[in-house]
């Protein structure tokens, strides 16, 4: 494959969207009844498609009686593939870097005041193509104080035709009165047949088997199971799962030879997939109980819960408050052998 062909497209550049027809159905029928909302608040985790349903949204918004919005050929599409329409405005983090073919690289931690500064005048304006004009705001969550202040005066004084979709990993995040003035439109977790799909066709040299595991342990989402496959880690979900496996009786040395594999990766991409793939694994071991697939002696249900709290807090604390990586993973995996060991 050339590297063309092996890139993953963008959400602005995908023409299909699978696992939320649902979603993309409740709006549908606020639109065309004549009665949407001026914002509309696109929830639920990464990666599972929230940014191609608002692009998606957002052409049919565009379209007017323009037919084949959705169509890659189509003029619309094309020009909002290539970020290039006049009555669509895209709000994202700062980028910092890029590669040498432009891509972004590193962007901002947060969406500022001066990402969103431009939103009001933008939607102040008439339609150039006397249809709407809409914002897509991805994502929401990571706006800071001064900007979600900003954004929320334009909700509170919503101009015509003018439509705003804000994207929400992690919505508790928002300020009440914004989530207030929006419209709930909730994204799902991925089936596992909708995963194998896009699997299959965004990654077709990677064997069945590999693609298997990654529909296991992606939790709905394709973004995290393309992540995977880009970034080793298949091979830190085999080095993980050999030594979890074997549990009660840690492997010492083992758990230490992974913990040093990944401090070494100073990106923090390798920290983040074993910080994933150790609680989706304690979850998976919860819902076993909970369903009874899993015997309850492998340690209580009450004590599994404690261990899912203590690694939660573990992984999400260890970059703000700057913990050794190597510790938290030993700490982790302590805990889980612990549980393991508990009758």
């Amino acid at each position: 494959m050339t590297d063309e062909e092996d890139r993953i497209p963008e959400a602005r550049e995908t023409d299909s969207l699978l696992g939320q027809t649902e979603a993309e159905g409740e709006f549908l029928h606020a639109f065309n009844t004549g009665r949407p909302a001026h914002a509309w608040l696109i929830t639920g985790r990464r990666g599972i498609g929230k940014a191609t349903l608002a692009f998606r949204l957002a052409r049919t918004i565009l379209a007017g009686d323009a037919p084949d919005a959705h169509d890659p050929g189509a003029a619309l599409f094309r020009r909002v593939a290539a970020g290039g329409h006049a009555d669509l405005l895209v709000v994202e983090r700062a980028v910092l870097e890029r590669t040498d073919d432009g891509k972004p690289s590193k962007r901002r931690a947060e969406i500022t005041v001066d990402d969103v500064r431009g939103v009001r005048e933008f939607l102040s304006k008439t339609p150039a193509e006397g249809g709407w004009r809409v914002v897509i705001i991805d994502s929401a969550d990571q706006m800071n104080a001064n900007a979600a202040n900003a954004v929320l005066k334009i909700l509170e004084e919503p101009p015509s035709r003018a439509m705003l979709l804000l994207l929400a990993h992690n919505p508790g995040r928002l300020l009440p009165t914004i989530i207030s003035r929006c419209r709930r439109l909730p994204a799902k977790p991925l089936g596992e047949e909708d995963l194998a799909e896009l699997l299959a066709r965004l990654r077709p040299e990677m064997s069945p088997e590999d693609r298997q595991i990654l529909v296991q342990i992606a939790d709905g989402s394709i973004g995290r199971a393309l992540g995977y496959s880009e970034g080793g880690g298949l091979g830190l979900y085999r080095d993980a799962v050999a030594l979890l496996e074997n549990l009660p009786g840690l492997d010492v040395a083992g758990v230490h030879k992974l913990a040093d594999g990944v401090a070494r990766d100073k990106t923090g991409e390798a920290f983040q997939t074993v910080g994933d793939l150790v609680r989706w694994w304690v979850h998976r071991t919860i819902d076993g109980q909970v369903r009874g697939s899993v015997s309850a002696s492998a340690g209580g249900l009450d004590r599994w819960f404690e261990v899912w709290e203590k690694n939660n807090r573990l992984f999400e604390r260890a970059d703000s408050v700057n913990l050794d990586h190597k510790q938290v993973i030993l700490n982790a995996f302590a805990a889980i052998d612990a549980a393991h060991s508990s009758s």
